[in-house]
């Protein structure tokens, strides 16, 4: 239940739209709903600002299923991340409004059309075409919870002159995402040109000494461009969740 959600839900017994019982029935789920392999937290949206995101990954098909089809039953739009081609068209298969967002491997499911609630823009940026799927999960997640998202790919150090041509979209976003493989360079570079918050994705692209993104994270963690913050490898998901914060507030 989100909190536009409850305070109608209580207005409607103030006026007697509603009674005691039916509010209750209403309510009993509120904090969580067992399924027995998943508690499935309703209560998320009042406490957070966000519903349940389902991780499919060490998930069945079938548990996907049933732990999204009782968020729909309560009414929250849903997410779900890292779900395969395959799941993903028995997802659909199951709740028809599902969409499968394939390059970040990405479902969703929303009711009416979302208006931005985000009070500026945020940049994706992508250091090179290999990034591009968790790009698109941060992409297609900031766009879910409400914000505005301009994506710019393939802007990588090994090519500066790619990423200056941008340097306007990224002055204007509120927030940036910047998501690179190899050495991670590429986050310092953009803080180092723009007064707004970078979040900062490594992501596991490259040769053997990078050891799977290793030592992107450590480059970022170690940027000698102040206030960048950094999540941890390929978690498209955490920088928009996090942006989206930022951009709310």
């Amino acid at each position: 239940m989100e909190p536009k959600k409850l305070k109608r839900l209580l207005e409607d017994v103030e006026q007697g739209r509603l009674t005691a019982q039916q509010a209750y029935e209403a309510l009993k789920l509120l904090p969580f709903e067992d399924l027995e392999f998943a508690k499935v937290d309703h209560h998320r949206a009042l406490r957070t600002g966000f519903p349940e995101v389902i991780y499919a990954p060490g998930k069945t098909v079938e548990q996907i299923v049933e732990i999204a089809s009782a968020l729909r039953a309560k009414g929250h739009d849903v997410l779900v991340t890292r779900i395969d081609p395959a799941a993903a068209a028995i997802l659909e298969s199951a709740l028809p409004e599902s969409r499968y967002h394939q390059l970040g491997r990405v479902a969703t499911l929303a009711g009416k059309r979302r208006r931005a609630s985000g009070k500026g823009q945020i940049a994706v940026v992508a250091a090179g075409t290999a990034d591009l799927p968790v790009a698109e999960e941060a992409a297609v997640t900031a766009e879910f919870f409400g914000n505005r998202v301009q994506r710019v790919h393939d802007v990588g150090v090994a090519g500066l002159h790619r990423l200056l041509a941008h340097l306007d979209t990224l002055r204007r976003a509120r927030v940036i995402i910047v998501v690179a493989g190899m050495e991670g360079a590429l986050p310092s570079v953009v803080a180092g040109l723009v007064d707004r918050p970078v979040i900062a994705v490594p992501t596991s692209i490259g040769y053997g000494a990078s050891f799977g993104g290793l030592a992107a994270l450590l480059a970022m963690l170690n940027s000698c461009a102040a206030g960048v913050t950094v999540v941890n490898i390929d978690n498209g998901f955490g920088a928009a969740v996090a942006a989206t914060l930022i951009n709310r507030s």
